[in-house]
């Protein structure tokens, strides 16, 4: 892959890809890290790598991987030495100035639960929800990026909703 292959990329798919890490991982330093391994990891692979189909899909299964592979070794560690990691800082929405400050002020708290309420769910429900909703894409590529069947997906997103609507109902 050439430097101009890679750029391209970064150009199109970026924004999308960053969005996506900030929201897997709840942090902007690890997600700055999770972004940059993504597209490094797509410039060590270039020499074997063909991307045919959807390259936005293929980056995120390439961040989902990288993110997995984080939480597998960390929780080692923690098993290990015993000490738990501390969380870093939440990401913060980002709102449209065009809205008068009232209607900005309720969506942003009601984003913010609803953010906080989907950061608590379990990945196997959090990372669904957040590819289908957040990054549009279809059941059948998220079945294809996590590998697993597409009605184990649709399961675990009927599931997730279930329990966001349980706690959401009395916050919103």
């Amino acid at each position: 892959m050439k430097q101009e292959e890679l750029e391209n990329y970064i150009y199109t798919y970026g924004k999308d890809i960053y969005s996506f890490c900030c929201c897997v991982t709840h942090s902007r330093h690890e997600a700055d890290d999770l972004y940059q391994d993504t597209f490094l990891k797509l410039y060590e692979m270039s020499e074997k790598l063909i991307i045919r189909s959807n390259p936005k899909s293929f980056l995120m299964g390439v961040a989902l991987n990288l993110y997995r592979n984080y939480k597998r070794k960390l929780s080692v560690r923690q098993r290990i030495t015993g000490v738990a990691v501390p969380a870093d800082e939440t990401v913060d929405s980002i709102v449209s100035m065009e809205q008068a400050v009232e209607d900005v002020m309720v969506s942003e708290e009601e984003s913010r639960i609803v953010r906080q309420t989907v950061q608590k769910l379990p990945d196997k429900y959090r990372i669904p929800i957040l590819l289908y909703y957040m990054e549009e894409l279809s059941v059948a590529e998220i079945a294809g990026m996590l590998e697993m069947s597409e009605n184990t997906v649709k399961t675990r997103m009927r599931r997730a909703k279930k329990i966001l609507k349980e706690k959401l109902e009395g916050q919103l």
